[in-house]
């Protein structure tokens, strides 16, 4: 094996429902971005059923980075990702997980490493089967339900014409920074998206 130092994160998991009554829910902002992320560097997926995922490797800041879209449910997402840290031999710190975030205002950005699950049943999953928490989370601010609705239907409806903008525009934004913390520059991100 190269003695070269391995790359700051070596696997993206984009969190959210398989199938197309899901596909632009407010629940699917992490399989939005890696959907995005992969038509952008021509990355093409395919289906590996021992992980339980679609699964991509893409060529990033230089880097062969892995990019997984589990397709167990939600709550189940930490089956997948647990497999595949396992069978990489990947270590928490090397893995950023993309994910819908209600604590943010629709389109806000922010990186982070560590923390709970904050009732989020992807993460609560994922840190059920890493048998950690300290990897890193690019979080897609989606807002909270107004008039009673409930969390559950909220998440899983489609967001307005101008949230779903806010949104896609969030993506983008996102995408922007993926080299650089693909290159280690990790600390330098969190400062420009959480200021």
């Amino acid at each position: 094996m190269p003695s070269q130092v391995r790359p700051q994160l070596r696997l993206i998991v984009g969190l959210g429902n398989p199938g197309a009554d899901y596909a632009k829910t407010r629940h699917n902002a992490g399989f939005l971005f890696l959907d995005s992320l992969a038509a952008e560097r021509s990355c093409a997926w395919s289906k590996e059923p021992g992980f339980q995922a679609l699964m991509s490797v893409c060529s990033i800041a230089r880097e062969k980075i892995l990019l997984l879209k589990p397709q167990a449910f939600m709550n189940r997402s930490g089956q997948s990702v647990g497999k595949v840290a396992r069978y990489y031999k990947l270590i928490p710190e090397e893995i950023l997980v993309v994910h819908d975030e209600l604590d943010f205002d629709v389109g806000v950005l922010k990186l982070k490493k560590d923390g709970g699950h904050a009732g989020h049943n992807g993460l609560r999953d994922i840190i059920a089967h890493l048998g950690a928490k300290d990897f890193y989370r690019l979080r897609i601010g989606i807002g909270r339900p107004g008039g009673g609705m409930e969390v559950a239907d909220y998440v899983l409806s489609a967001p307005s014409k101008n949230d779903w903008q806010l949104m896609l525009s969030a993506i983008d934004h996102g995408k922007g920074f993926i080299d650089q913390i693909i290159t280690g520059d990790i600390s330098a991100v969190m400062n420009k998206l959480n200021a």
